[in-house]
């Protein structure tokens, strides 16, 4: 048996906190909440198996909606971004299942404080790292991508009598895996993946966009979405302020969403009662990825992966020149406060929940991407996970909840 001797926590209480702790203490860097910003989280610099990596996150929700992770070993990197709406619960499963769907981890979950329905926390224990069946695939990923969302539609059939909301919960999911010097991007929603690249004339950096939004506020996706409904003229509308679909939803793939997948639900005589139900004929939201597979270059320097909170305030380019998930983070956050004509400083000062009122959840993570050994011919970092070894960073499942511990 290959020992994993990383752990993956992501924490909400004292315990959780304080493996967060030791965890940094053994990597050299790690989780800490800003001192200066009780609502923002972010870890020092951590080495993956070809380079290193960051995380920040800033909490705006009541509860925060936003889950991050990466996951390093030896053979592969897989970082992932989980955008929830309608309630944490779907981005939070996502972050518990998906990882070892993807890379065959044996994982033993333990439930906490009704981990689902209130704000509780969880930790992997990697008892096994099981052998990759054939190596990533694009095949691979879609099959993590339906058997999570099986998963979650099984829980809600499971639950949603005396739960209704969760049938209304639903999580984005941006993914990246690199292996092999191969990066795979896998998107539900409109979190964003960008990578940071050398230009032609090796100066300036240069934005590359690797993913799609899967947001009707784009014409495409719209137009995509009229064609796959010629006979629902209000499949798509204009309603507060922005496109949705039937005036509710505005991305048009995602985790979870049952409601707007299952026509039998809304037609429930308990739902109806206990829920406000959308009349389906048929799914109008898919959990299909998009994928794109590129070979990483010479000249690429970094990835950012962030929920749409991120993007709301700062262009691709922007953030690629600034490069950095705390920064990346703070910029947004000083964005959005300028756009209310008030300061950063200001916004500090604004509880959870209200703070919703100035700007969203915001996750970003940072892939730095280094090119073969050292310069005195020495194996790079990645060498650390020899010998099975894995390690597992989330973010915080509350941000708030981890301050307060």
């Amino acid at each position: 048996m290959k020992r994993c001797f990383g752990w993956c926590s992501a924490g909400a209480g004292a315990e959780a906190g304080a493996g967060a702790s030791a965890s940094a203490s053994r990597e050299g860097g790690g989780g800490s909440v800003e001192s200066r910003d009780g609502l923002l989280w972010h870890t020092d610099l951590k080495p993956h198996s070809s380079g290193d990596f960051s995380i920040a996150v800033v909490q705006a929700n009541d509860s925060l909606e936003d889950q991050g992770q990466v996951l390093a070993s030896s053979s592969a990197t897989y970082f992932g971004v989980f955008d929830g709406h309608g309630g944490p619960e779907a981005s939070r499963f996502v972050n518990a299942r998906l990882f070892s769907h993807l890379h065959g981890i044996d994982a033993l979950v333990l439930w906490f404080d009704h981990f689902f329905f209130s704000v509780g926390f969880i930790t992997f224990f990697f008892a096994e790292f099981a052998s990759e069946q054939g190596g990533l695939s694009v095949e691979v990923i879609r099959k993590a991508f339906t058997a999570t969302e099986e998963e979650f539609l099984q829980l809600v059939k499971q639950s949603w009598r005396s739960r209704p909301k969760i049938a209304s919960a639903g999580s984005c999911c941006l993914v990246g895996a690199i292996a092999d010097n191969v990066l795979y991007v896998a998107n539900l929603g409109d979190s964003r993946a960008v990578l940071g690249r050398r230009g032609a004339d090796g100066g300036a950096v240069v934005a590359e966009r690797l993913s799609r939004d899967h947001n009707v506020g784009e014409e495409e996706v719209r137009r995509e979405l009229t064609e796959l409904h010629p006979d629902d003229s209000r499949i798509v509308t204009y309603n507060r302020g922005a496109w949705r679909i039937k005036g509710i939803i505005q991305v048009s793939r995602s985790i979870g969403d049952v409601y707007l997948k299952k026509p039998e639900l809304s037609g429930d005589a308990l739902y109806q009662k206990l829920a406000a139900p959308v009349p389906l004929t048929r799914p109008v939201v898919t959990a299909e990825p998009s994928i794109r597979i590129r070979n990483i270059k010479q000249n690429d320097l970094f990835l950012i992966f962030a929920s749409d909170g991120l993007w709301e305030h700062l262009s691709d380019e922007a953030a690629v020149d600034i490069g950095i998930a705390k920064r990346l983070v703070q910029a947004a956050v000083a964005e959005a406060a300028k756009k209310r004509e008030m300061r950063y400083d200001d916004i500090k000062h604004v509880e959870k929940g209200i703070r919703r009122l100035v700007h969203d959840d915001i996750t970003v993570i940072v892939i730095y991407l280094s090119h073969g050994g050292s310069d005195d011919g020495e194996e790079g970092e990645g060498s650390k996970f020899e010998g099975g070894n894995v390690d597992c960073t989330n973010a915080p499942v509350d941000v708030f909840s981890l301050h307060a511990a």
